[in-house]
């Protein structure tokens, strides 16, 4: 099969130029490229230009969970046998990793090569802006654009109710675009569609969320199952239970992801700072450059809090984020352990001299 017929067959998946230069080496050894699209208990459904086909990734599932094969990864695949075989997978451009559950400090990544990280967010339920806050420090560390749908903007019938909602999340999402939608209504998607057309996208969220609704509207099929919401919170059963990646018609294509309800995070402190990025542009004023934010003298950060400028909620939520990094990076890394116990020791003893000094002060 000749290269322009691979680009042909390929380019709905986001196969380009680039992508061809680096599966140079694996086409003189007679492999295929493919696109992973579904990855199942060491099995995968890849697509290729002959067509979709499932391989084994027994020769690329080492010890490290950060290299396994996963959705959305551009792979080299045997061209026969049984089994077929997965011998490579090319250079991730973007990878979206969450921290797993494991007490040890290790990544699980939920999809590669990912262009925007689409967070839906029911209006059904009470936002929870520090949650949102997470979702896209784990976006903007992936690589990846992110993007807030807000989902269900028909059960919010009054517009002014639903402008205050959604200014409450750009609030929150600085940098990033802040859609409405109402799939049962078919509104909004029009844009949605116009924002993430033509990439790759991974729609994340919690279950109950609507997501399966949402991929449902955006595919033009009903391909995801819909189960029903609890009324009195909100949640939902997984009705995805794999990570799928789907064409969408109107160019693109969409990874749709289980409802997450644990989302750590996992070495993400540019997306942190990206999140929090008036927090960090504040930082830049302090008096002391290790500034701590908490009562230094001269703290810009403090000022702001004091004036308004800043809510004490974005606050609190970045310093709970910077500190969950911290931990889950000191568990692989000696020189930052020490740092926080170093830390910990001195703000120990600055709390001790200040009792002292409450002490000495009551005689």
């Amino acid at each position: 099969m000749t290269s322009t017929s691979v680009s042909s067959a390929l380019a709905p998946y986001g196969w380009d130029a680039d992508w061809a230069d680096a599966f140079t080496p694996y086409e003189a050894e007679g492999l295929l490229p493919g696109r992973v699209v579904r990855v199942d208990r060491g099995q995968c459904d890849v697509v290729t230009a002959d067509g979709p086909l499932r391989a084994d990734t027994a020769f690329v599932t080492p010890n490290d969970p950060m290299r396994v094969v996963c959705t959305g990864d551009w792979v080299a695949v045997e061209p026969g046998g049984n089994p077929r075989y997965v011998r490579a997978y090319l250079p991730r451009r973007t990878a979206f990793v969450r921290s797993t559950s494991s007490q040890r400090s290790e990544g699980q990544i939920l999809a590669a090569n990912v262009d925007h990280a689409v967070v839906a967010v029911s209006l059904a339920v009470e936002l929870d802006l520090g949650r949102i806050e997470r979702f896209l420090a784990l976006a903007w560390e992936s690589g990846a654009q992110p993007v807030v749908v807000l989902t269900k903007a028909d059960l919010v019938p009054d517009p002014v109710t639903l402008a205050h909602l959604v200014q409450d999340v750009e609030t929150t999402a600085p940098g990033v675009p802040v859609l409405t939608v109402s799939a049962h209504l078919d509104e909004g998607l029009d844009v949605l569609t116009s924002v993430i057309g033509g990439g790759t996208s991974v729609l994340l969220g919690q279950s109950g969320a609507g997501k399966s609704t949402l991929a449902n509207a955006l595919l033009g099929e009903d391909v995801m199952d819909v189960q029903a919401i609890r009324d009195v919170d909100g949640k939902g059963r997984h009705t995805t239970t794999t990570r799928n990646l789907l064409v969408m018609p109107a160019g693109g294509v969409l990874i749709d992801t289980p409802g997450l309800r644990g989302v750590g995070l996992f070495d993400a402190e540019s997306g942190v700072g990206q999140v929090f990025a008036e927090i960090e542009e504040l930082a830049g004023r302090c008096r002391f450059h290790d500034c701590a934010h908490t009562s230094e003298p001269g703290c810009a950060v403090l000022a702001a809090i004091d004036s308004g400028e800043l809510p004490v909620r974005r606050l609190e939520s970045y310093r709970k984020l910077i500190r969950e990094n911290q931990r889950i990076v000191a568990k692989t890394d000696a020189r930052l352990r020490a740092e926080i116990r170093r830390d910990w020791k001195r703000r120990g003893a600055e709390g001790r001299a200040a009792m002292e000094a409450k002490r000495n002060g009551w005689r």
